[in-house]
């Protein structure tokens, strides 16, 4: 109690600065666990949803075959309107996971091209080309400022175009697998490193 009355008596404003960084502390602590318990609680929405959609459509829809989007192929594959933004939820479903250099499961993690190539085909059940060059190949190429979610963004971080790709979001942000030791986060393309290195887009999937 004497060192709590010390510092409520101090004139140089000590007492009051101390007090607003145990404030922001707090706030600071209740903002994380509130994006945990969100993508909790979002996880849980999408796997409720998955399996109701499953038990519906099992005794009357037929199992879908993947479509295969080409390297070189500049159509898009027509898919339902409102889609697109099924490859941006299921794609941030995936934060948090390990990136994992060959790898091509949740358990296991990705590396940037499994995890797009992971993401379009549970999405949208469009199978992508396995590389990032090979993915940049495919569909319609995009200006930055016709980006929608679910489209492709490139960039070239190995000194090579093209060597990173992630998954568009909105608001001039995209989701990938970033490098060893990372996880699967979201970043903001007006970042000077991603700015500079913005090599292109490409939409491989539209409404029909």
């Amino acid at each position: 109690m004497p060192e709590r009355d010390d510092l409520q008596l101090r004139p140089d404003g000590r007492a009051e600065q101390q007090r607003k960084t145990r404030e922001d502390i707090f706030h600071e602590n209740i903002s994380l666990q509130t994006m945990q318990i969100c993508r909790k609680f979002y996880t849980m929405q999408r796997l409720c949803l998955t399996l109701l959609v499953l038990l519906l459509g099992a005794c009357a829809t037929p199992a879908r075959v993947p479509q295969q989007a080409h390297a070189r192929d500049t159509n898009t594959v027509q898919i339902k309107a409102g889609h697109m933004h099924e490859v941006a939820f299921y794609a941030l479903s995936l934060a948090d996971t390990p990136y994992r250099y060959g790898g091509n499961s949740s358990d296991d993690g990705f590396d940037c091209s499994s995890f797009v190539q992971h993401v379009y085909l549970n999405a949208l059940g469009i199978k992508l080309p396995r590389t990032s060059v090979e993915m940049s190949r495919a569909g319609k190429p995009l200006d930055a400022g016709q980006l929608h979610p679910g489209d492709l963004v490139f960039f070239n971080t190995r000194q090579q175009p093209f060597s990173h790709v992630g998954i568009y979001v909105g608001e001039e942000r995209f989701v990938h697998a970033p490098s060893n030791g990372k996880t699967i986060s979201v970043v903001n393309m007006r970042e000077k490193y991603w700015r500079s290195r913005f090599s292109g887009a490409r939409r491989v999937a539209s409404a029909n």
